[in-house]
C-alpha cells in the first residue's frame, strides 16, 4: 500500500491523487496541517512540503518525482510514449507549475501593481496555452495525460475565484475553456480533493488580507 502525505489545499498533491487515481492504484492518504506538521513529517520531508509518497519504509519527495516514479512502476501510463512529446508534455507541466506559482501571488499579495501584473500574466499564459490545445476534450486529444492532471487543480482555484472576482482570464481561450470544463467533470480530478475544498481555500484568501481578500470583501 502506497501512502501520499498530503495537504487540503495543496495542488500538487492533487497532481499525485489524480494520477494515483487514473492508474487505479490504492493508497493512503495522511493530511497533516503544515502550520503546526507533527515530528515526524519533519524527519521525513527534506523540504518541509507535501506531497511525499512513502514506498514501504522509502520517501519520495516533490510531485515531479512522485509522477515519474509512478509512470515507471504503476500501470496505465499517461504520459505519451513517443520521446519528444513526452518531453513535450514535460516542458507543459512545467509551464503548469509556472502558473501555480502566479496564482499564488494573486492569492497573497497586498501589492496592487503585483496584482495586476501577475493578473495579466497568467492571461497571457493561458493564451499561449490556447495555442498549444487542439480540438479533443484534453490537452493531447480525447487521452488524459500527465499535463491535464497538473492543470485540473490549477483550473479548480479560478472555480473559488470566480464567485469574488473576475479576473479575466479566460474571455478570448475558448479552447482553454472547453478544456476546463472537461477537467472539471473528470472523476479524477473532482474527486483530488475534500468536499470542502471552496471553503478552505476562501478561508486562506481572507487570511491573506490581500487585494484577494480585499475584492473578497468588496463583493460581499
Amino acid at each position: 500500500m502506497l501512502t501520499l502525505v498530503s495537504h487540503h489545499l495543496c495542488p500538487y498533491v492533487q497532481r499525485a491523487v489524480i494520477a494515483l487515481t487514473e492508474k487505479n492504484v490504492r493508497f493512503e492518504r495522511l493530511t497533516v496541517d503544515l502550520a503546526d506538521p507533527p515530528d515526524w513529517f519533519r524527519r521525513m520531508s527534506p523540504l518541509g512540503k507535501v506531497p511525499l509518497l512513502k514506498v514501504g519504509d522509502d520517501v519520495i519527495f516533490e510531485s515531479a518525482a512522485i509522477l515519474e516514479y509512478l509512470e515507471e512502476t504503476q500501470p496505465h501510463p499517461l504520459h505519451p510514449a513517443d520521446p519528444l512529446v513526452r518531453a513535450r508534455h514535460r516542458a507543459w507541466i512545467e509551464f503548469g507549475s509556472s502558473v501555480l506559482q502566479d496564482i499564488w501571488v494573486i492569492e497573497t499579495t497586498a501589492d496592487v501593481s503585483a496584482f495586476e501584473a501577475k493578473r495579466k500574466l497568467v492571461a497571457e499564459k493561458f493564451g499561449r496555452i490556447e495555442t498549444a490545445l487542439g480540438a479533443g476534450s484534453y490537452f493531447a486529444g480525447e487521452r488524459f495525460c500527465l499535463v491535464d492532471a497538473v492543470f485540473g487543480p490549477v483550473f479548480r482555484y479560478f472555480d473559488v475565484f470566480d464567485r469574488h472576482f473576475d479576473l479575466g482570464t479566460f474571455a478570448d481561450v475558448p479552447r482553454v475553456v472547453r478544456w476546463r470544463s472537461a477537467l472539471a467533470e473528470r472523476p479524477s480530478v473532482k474527486g483530488a480533493t475534500a468536499a470542502d475544498y471552496p471553503s478552505r481555500l476562501e478561508a486562506f484568501l481572507r487570511r491573506q488580507n490581500g487585494c484577494f481578500a480585499a475584492a473578497m470583501l468588496k463583493a460581499a
